[in-house]
């Protein structure tokens, strides 16, 4: 279980990156980004397990190939997409404060997987953790809220944008649990050819949706790349192929190593560290130190984590025991 809890702190440190690619990238839309790190994830994959690739693929059957499309979309293209819309529509604070919502959603909905430990031991850490939670959020919103009159079409667009984050919550939620359950149920998947395939999926869906795109609204993006600034494709593709090689090839295997040993109610915590990490990064991207509510807010997740993997420790100490 150790060994996972570690493998679930250094996929947090890795998906942390991503926060930082939207301010170098800021010329691009969260479509073109999205679609760039898919592709070049599912490029990359398929390069690590080119030799493998014809035996791994005879390996699958039908409810492989259907647990990877449902992943690929939900976990990847799907979440990014509401959660694109969400800040879009709604803003950062509104979208923040319900994704951040994840842990606790995670451990509730897997709480009667095999090896999780009863919510009632569970509750006193939950409570710090949504303590850290309430603490960003507070922090958010009191820089960055106005006090200006809405308009009903503005006001719609919010509720909007709400609806679109609670969907992204639901969609990687409901991810997190099933890749979970999966990977445990065929355990002859390891964990770098489960992530090799999903990167595949992922890839070959996003290679689809920017045919569409460019199908669709081919005049618009021709007419956007030449009038907009900063465009740097050469730059885009570095960002994204790095991204995609941290983040998601690297990233997920840690993170599906973590899913396969330790059960779901702990997996659920353990996705705090990809929020821990990803503020170090931006205190470190914009040279400042945290504000005190942040500040408190690391200090309660940290404490929040250690704690539920003490019960967790304590638990397994006692099943095996028994």
């Amino acid at each position: 279980m150790w060994n996972g809890v570690l493998c679930g702190l250094l996929a947090g440190a890795m998906w942390g990156m991503v926060f930082i690619v939207p301010e170098l990238l800021a010329a691009f839309t969260p479509l073109e980004m999205a679609v760039g790190r898919y592709i070049a994830y599912g490029l990359i994959a398929c390069a690590l397990t080119a030799r493998k690739l014809p035996a791994l693929l005879r390996r699958l059957g039908p409810g492989d190939y259907a647990a990877l499309l449902r992943h690929a979309l939900t976990g990847n293209i799907i979440y990014y997409m509401l959660l694109a819309l969400g800040v879009k529509l709604a803003g950062v604070a509104p979208t923040s404060l319900i994704i951040g919502v994840l842990p606790i959603s995670i451990t509730l909905l897997g709480h009667k997987d095999h090896g999780a430990v009863p919510l009632r031991r569970l509750a006193l850490p939950l409570l710090v953790v949504a303590a850290g939670i309430a603490c960003i959020n507070v922090d958010v919103f009191s820089h960055h809220a106005g006090a200006s009159f809405e308009t009903a079409e503005q006001t719609a667009r919010k509720l909007l944008g709400v609806v679109c984050a609670a969907g992204a919550l639901l969609c990687w939620t409901w991810y997190a649990i099933d890749n979970a359950r999966y990977l445990k149920r065929n355990p002859h998947f390891s964990s770098g050819a489960w992530s090799a395939l999903y990167g595949m999926s992922s890839g070959l869906i996003a290679l689809l949706i920017a045919a569409a795109a460019l199908a669709l609204f081919h005049a618009d993006v021709t007419g956007a790349a030449g009038a907009a600034s900063g465009r740097d494709w050469g730059l885009f593709w570095t960002v994204n192929a790095l991204l995609a090689l941290g983040a998601s090839v690297i990233g997920n295997h840690l993170w599906n190593v973590a899913s396969q040993r330790v059960p779901v109610t702990l997996s659920g915590q353990l996705i705090l560290f990809e929020t821990l990490f990803a503020l170090l990064y931006g205190f470190i991207y914009k040279q400042q130190l945290p504000r005190p509510l942040e500040v408190a807010a690391i200090v309660l997740l940290i404490v929040g984590v250690l704690w539920s993997v003490r019960v967790h420790a304590v638990e397994e100490v006692t099943q095996h025991q028994e």
